[in-house]
């Protein structure tokens, strides 16, 4: 195969249809717009308008707030974390933190730090160093053999 002779499926690709050529073409003059009016003319984005009835973003009432200050953890659960050690992806022997998660591809980013949730099994004895976990994950790291520290960062918030 070479890339000059590469193309699409036959079918894959539908040519655009244009707009405005002639009566023949059954789209001509108006264009398929109708006749007149705002949504004939160029540039008409009229989203929420409902007709002059009082739009439902405007009928239901505000409520809650999005606190600015708030910290945003990441959320693993044990199963994840004992998929990535079955993997070879994670070092049951060493200290789990963030860090090694995110090398091991368990999680993207850090964000504010790392909450351990209890879903899943684990059988791996673990030491996990992360800023929160749920009390059910800890009981369960802990009958495993492992152990949890909380980073003091996050306690403190």
């Amino acid at each position: 195969m070479k890339l000059n002779e590469i193309k699409d499926n036959e079918g894959a690709t539908k040519s655009r249809k244009r707009l405005g050529r002639g009566i023949g073409s059954g789209s001509g003059k108006t264009a398929g717009r109708g006749v007149k009016g705002q949504k004939a003319r160029s540039g008409v984005a009229i989203n929420g308008f409902e007709g002059g009835q009082m739009p439902i973003y405007r009928r239901l009432p505000k409520r809650g707030f999005n606190n600015i200050f708030a910290s945003e953890f990441v959320v693993v659960s044990l199963g994840r974390i004992q998929t990535a050690i079955d993997a070879k992806k994670l070092d049951a022997s060493q200290t789990i933190d963030a860090a090694a998660l995110k090398a091991a591809g368990v999680i993207r980013r850090e964000k504010d730090g790392v909450r351990v949730l209890a879903d899943g099994e684990l059988k791996a004895k673990i030491s996990l160093e992360v800023a929160g976990a749920s009390k059910p994950a800890v009981e369960k790291i802990e009958k495993a053999g492992g152990s949890v520290k909380l980073l003091a960062a996050a306690a403190a918030e």
